[in-house]
């Protein structure tokens, strides 16, 4: 079975061969990092990098546009991004409406060229399309990260916003209508190419709670979420949606809008809550925490960890997979421990 149709086994409850497992290591990494280590993990973990091998020399990562330190970037809706760390994605310092008074000159950049964030390259985008289902991967596309809610807060500052939807200030709905329509360019140009999965990423959640209130999510991004995520539905393609955070108060309205894929966060929100609520509804992509036992736990409390979320979250049928995200400050062996636990608990099914 190939890593495609074992994906897509999972999402779909028609049991896959095993749990599909993806471990990331952000480039910020190997500034922090002995490269050889980094070398060494991942060629004795095949199942987690399969085919994979080393470079000749070191690594030369590569850093976004809104990742690059002492490099400050005004992305395409006229936001300025800092961050003090190569490959960190930082945040934004400038907002450009953070008055509506340039709101009648305010325009959106075209979805035609740009993805809010940087150039858009459609002629490659189709190309790698293309070889994906030449060579049986998974045809794949998406919104960038933060494509309704955080764009709106990037473009008025995040007080602005919330005060905006409790004042239910008109020129916001103009605004959310105007990000929407470069969202929806974006979209119907993934549709165009033939892909089968659409990727919708925005965290939505803080430590405790969402950064939006469920009564102005369902008034003002929900409806905006449902537009953009129904074309993909109705041509049977996959919706995936990413949230850091607390979404506990959204999920409901998420899976509502469309979403079958649900990658959330697993001890923000609670596996139990997850189980209770999510197992066999839709596909559980499971974030691994990066909080808490993978930073400052025993290898054995990472062990015990995933060993509980594919016991509590886990079925024959499908309905999970898991993530997780490798940042500075993790030690070594935790990054081991981890790799050894997702192989070990891929196949293994309470």
């Amino acid at each position: 079975m190939t890593h495609r149709e074992n994906k897509l086994r999972a999402v779909r409850f028609e049991t896959p061969d095993h749990i599909p497992m993806s471990y990331s290591i952000n480039s910020a990494c190997w500034a922090h990092y002995p490269h050889e280590a980094l070398f060494e993990l991942m060629e004795s973990h095949s199942r987690l990098f399969p085919g994979y091998r080393r470079p000749p020399g070191p690594v030369q990562p590569s850093f976004g546009n809104t990742s690059r330190a002492g490099a400050p970037y005004r992305d395409d809706w006229g936001c300025v991004w800092e961050t003090t760390e190569n490959g960190i994605v930082g945040a934004v310092v400038e907002h450009p409406l953070a008055s509506w008074d340039t709101f009648a000159s305010y325009r959106a950049p075209d979805p035609g060229k740009v993805s809010g964030i940087g150039p858009l390259d459609w002629a490659g985008i189709a190309a790698n399309i293309r070889r994906a289902k030449e060579t049986g991967g998974l045809a794949a596309g998406g919104l960038v990260h933060g494509h309704t809610f955080l764009r709106l807060s990037d473009i008025r500052g995040y007080t602005n916003l919330i005060l905006d939807m409790a004042d239910d200030e008109p020129r916001l709905r103009e605004l959310i209508r105007m990000v929407e329509e470069f969202n929806m360019g974006i979209v119907r140009r993934y549709l165009d190419l033939g892909v089968e999965w659409m990727g919708y990423a925005e965290d939505l959640g803080m430590q405790v709670g969402p950064m939006v209130s469920p009564e102005h999510f369902r008034t003002y991004i929900k409806p905006s979420y449902e537009r953009l995520m129904k074309p993909a539905r109705d041509a049977g393609i996959i919706v995936h949606m990413h949230s850091d955070g607390d979404i506990r108060d959204l999920v409901d309205d998420l899976i509502d809008g469309g979403v079958e894929v649900m990658n959330l966060q697993d001890l923000v929100n609670g596996i139990d809550w997850i189980r209770g609520r999510l197992a066999g509804r839709v596909c559980i992509d499971l974030d691994i925490d990066r909080q808490s036992v993978t930073r400052f736990g025993t290898p054995a409390a990472i062990e015990a960890l995933i060993r509980e979320e594919v016991e509590k979250l886990g079925s024959k049928k499908g309905g999970l997979m898991m993530i997780f995200g490798m940042y500075p400050g993790m030690p070594l062996e935790n990054a081991k421990a981890l790799m050894d636990a997702m192989e070990r608990y891929m196949g293994f099914y309470a």
